[in-house]
C-alpha cells in the first residue's frame, strides 16, 4: 500500500444488501470543513435579514404553489390560510435559519441542525417547484449539502460537537455513555 493510500480514511455503507466503498482524501477534511461554514453562514444569514427586515409567509404559502403545477398546492394553499400556521411559520422560518446556520458554523448539534435545514430545504424544493430544467434545482442541492454535512460528522472538525462528544461522564466519553447523542451531534 502506498503511503497516500494508508493515509486515505476508507468508508464504507451497506445499504438493501449493496456496499460502496470510497477512500477519502486527507484534504477532504479541509472541504467538508469548508461546506459546514458556508452553509451555516448562508443559512444564518438569510435568517438574520428575515428577522430584521421583517418576513411575512402568507403570499408566498398561498400564491406560489398555484403558480408552478406544484403536486402540493393544496397543502400549500391550506397553510397559507390557516392562521395559527402562518403565525408560526413567520418565526419558525427565520429563527429556524438563524439557529440551523448558527448551529452548523460553530459545529454544535450539528446532524440535529443539518436535519432540519435539509428539511426545511426539501418544502423549499416543494414550494419553489419548477421542472423546467429538470427536477434538481438549487433547493434540492442545498438539500443535499445539509444532508453531507451531517453524514460526514462535519461538527468533529473543528467544531465543538468534537469537544462535547469527548467530555467525560462518570469516566466515559459523552456519546459513550449516551449513544444516541451520535444521532445529534457529529
Amino acid at each position: 500500500m502506498s503511503e497516500q493510500q494508508s493515509s486515505d480514511t476508507v468508508f464504507r455503507s451497506t445499504l438493501a444488501g449493496v456496499t460502496v466503498e470510497g477512500r477519502a482524501h486527507p484534504l477532504s477534511a479541509w472541504f467538508v470543513l469548508a461546506l459546514r461554514l458556508v452553509i451555516g453562514f448562508a443559512f444564518f444569514y438569510s435568517g438574520a435579514e428575515k428577522v430584521l427586515g421583517g418576513f411575512d409567509a402568507q403570499g408566498y404559502l398561498v400564491n406560489v404553489a398555484g403558480q408552478n403545477g406544484n403536486p402540493l398546492e393544496g397543502m400549500f394553499l391550506w397553510m397559507g390560510q390557516t392562521q395559527w400556521f402562518v403565525e408560526f411559520v413567520n418565526v419558525a422560518i427565520p429563527w429556524g435559519e438563524v439557529a440551523i446556520g448558527l448551529g452548523i458554523m460553530v459545529g454544535l448539534l450539528t446532524r440535529l441542525a443539518a436535519f432540519f435545514g435539509a428539511l426545511m430545504m426539501l418544502l423549499f424544493y416543494f414550494g419553489n417547484w419548477d421542472m423546467a430544467h429538470g427536477p434538481i434545482n438549487s433547493d434540492f442541492m442545498y438539500m443535499l449539502v445539509f444532508l453531507s454535512v451531517a453524514a460526514f460528522g462535519a461538527g468533529r472538525i473543528l467544531g465543538l460537537d468534537n469537544y462535547i462528544e469527548q467530555y467525560e461522564v462518570d469516566g466515559q466519553p459523552l456519546v459513550v455513555k449516551y449513544p444516541f447523542l451520535q444521532y445529534i451531534m457529529g
